[in-house]
């Protein structure tokens, strides 16, 4: 293809759901991928041992089936084979003593489950989950929408209206608050509190962090309602989906095409094209869309061009956040949890409660390996055996908290490499102290582990060279650097100075997740 009406420059799932959008339109979209497989965050291997189907990064997908974008899309990626695998368990906590809470897909139970944790607990989530229903389609405005939009303006003002003002400003407010607020007036067990905690880290912020209270109210919601699927089979699925469906539109995806320059018009400035690191070029007619961070976008493709100020100064100051670290497991036989009701939890956390994880993302912040780990663990055989031979498992972890360059060990036991970089050596003895961790509550877990697969932020980056320094998120979540403000303070929606260059992806409103709202926004606003 030596032309196509729109370039998409990355695959992840904001491009996938953009090209389809806009070949479901009629455009004539061609994908470019740099790496050998398409996908970004969304990569199915065997990496253990053979007939163990691991999600080597994302693997639940509750933000994707609730998004605008499934629903568009549901029923062709159904006809090609997606299909998701749930658990009625969707999360749950388990701390060192051995204290636990599990959070249901069934309200009666959940509150019958809470009010035991504690006198009012169960009230209390239920008034805070109902709370919500009033207020989903601001917040989901907020969260998913073109906020630089006649629609966002008419609905902000419709709400002024009903609410009245004060109350607006009272719910804005009360929405900025942080996860440690809500949760320390709302619930008075320890196993509440550390039940929603660590969900806040999978947004980018910590229990400190302003608006991660709604956050966490969200994520709360959403568990309930929808779960945590996984896609049956494996990740991979859904990507096969997606190349099926935009081939079948008459679009094209590349491999192994790697992006060095974004072309433009000598007259116009506007964007006409791409060339390839090898030489190719290839014209687009209507523009191009870059699926990448703003390093990428500003430093790298548009080849240090001159920059209006105030994108120059966004670049500048754009900051990336905490690294991740995935561990992955065969295991012989499921794991044999020694606090019972845990087999079926889809993701558990393991946390010494509110304080550890507060705690532990401070120590990665500020560069020092978290002593206690926050480890969220997948057990995707309990959702989906076909992942693992008959009567095996695997598990699925993540540790949230990982520090992009190491400058210490908050427990003081590990070496570190004095140019402050991840090696091999390291990632492996970090690992040994999750490890450690999961066997105080899994009986005979150590002689279950028939291969582990351990990536660090280095390794993730290498493989991704979106995720800067491990960073899963496309950058820092911080009320500074979201919503209007994201990526830069002089951003409008997926604009960007050069005419006919749109930016999508993690670093774009609506933010990070598998939720593909920048691409499904973006192919909305393309006429």
């Amino acid at each position: 293809m030596t032309s196509a009406d729109h370039i998409i420059v990355g695959s992840g799932i904001n491009a996938l759901v953009a090209a389809a959008l806009l070949g479901r339109k009629g455009h004539r979209v061609l994908v470019l991928e740099r790496n050998d497989r398409i996908g970004g965050c969304i990569r199915t291997e065997q990496i253990t041992a053979p007939g163990f189907i691991h999600d080597v990064m994302a693997t639940t997908f509750v933000l994707f089936i609730t998004s605008p974008a499934y629903a568009a899309l549901a029923e062709d990626l159904g006809r090609r084979g997606v299909a998701f695998a749930h658990s009625a368990a969707p999360t749950g906590v388990l701390m060192p003593n051995g204290r636990s809470a599990v959070l249901r897909m069934d309200r009666a139970a959940n509150v019958a489950a809470f009010e035991a944790l504690a006198e009012g607990d169960g009230a209390a989530f239920a008034r805070a989950i109902d709370a919500m229903g009033g207020d989903l389609p601001l917040i989901f405005a907020l969260l998913g929408g073109a906020l630089w939009s006649r629609a966002t303006a008419k609905l902000l003002a419709r709400e002024a209206w009903r609410r009245g003002l004060r109350n607006l400003g009272a719910f804005l407010g009360d929405s900025l608050g942080t996860a440690r607020a809500w949760l320390e007036t709302t619930f008075a067990s320890e196993e509440m509190q550390a039940l929603f905690a660590p969900w806040v880290l999978h947004t980018g912020l910590g229990p400190e962090s302003a608006y991660s209270g709604q956050m966490a109210r969200v994520i709360a919601f959403a568990l309930e309602a929808a779960g945590a699927p996984i896609v049956q089979g494996g990740a991979g699925k859904l990507l096969a989906a997606f190349e099926s469906l935009i081939s079948d539109q008459g679009g094209v995806i590349r491999t192994g095409a790697d992006v060095a320059r974004i072309l433009r018009d000598e007259t116009s400035g506007a964007a006409r094209g791409v060339r390839l690191a090898d030489g190719e070029e290839i014209a687009a007619r209507r523009g191009v869309i870059a699926s990448v961070t703003p390093t990428q976008l500003y430093g790298r493709l548009l080849d240090g061009a001159s920059l209006p100020e105030p994108v120059a100064e966004g670049v500048r100051r754009y900051r990336y956040g905490k690294g991740n670290m995935q561990i992955h497991y065969a295991l012989s036989a499921p794991p044999r949890w020694r606090t019972p009701g845990l087999e079926q939890v889809a993701l558990l956390h393991l946390t010494p409660g509110l304080d550890g994880v507060s705690r532990a993302a401070n120590e990665a912040e500020r560069g020092m390996l978290p002593a206690v780990p926050t480890i969220c663990v997948g057990q995707p055989t309990a959702l989906d055996p076909s992942r693992a031979p008959e009567g095996r498992a695997i598990l699925w972890l993540q540790l949230p908290e990982a520090p992009r360059h190491i400058k210490g060990d908050a427990a003081g036991a590990l070496p570190v490499p004095s140019d402050g970089r991840w090696t091999a050596g390291l990632r492996e003895q970090y690992a040994d102290r999750v490890q450690a961790i999961l066997a105080n509550h899994i009986d005979g877990f150590a002689e279950s582990v028939l291969h582990r697969a351990a990536y660090s932020p280095a390794d993730l980056e290498a493989m991704n060279i979106n995720l800067v320094g491990g960073d899963p998120y496309g950058g820092f979540c911080g009320l500074d650097q979201f919503f209007l403000w994201r990526p830069f303070k002089s951003s409008v929606n997926h604009r960007t100075h050069v005419a006919r260059l749109w930016h999508i992806g993690a670093s774009t409103h609506p933010g990070p997740g598998l939720g593909a709202g920048s691409g499904y926004l973006l192919a909305q606003a393309i006429g």
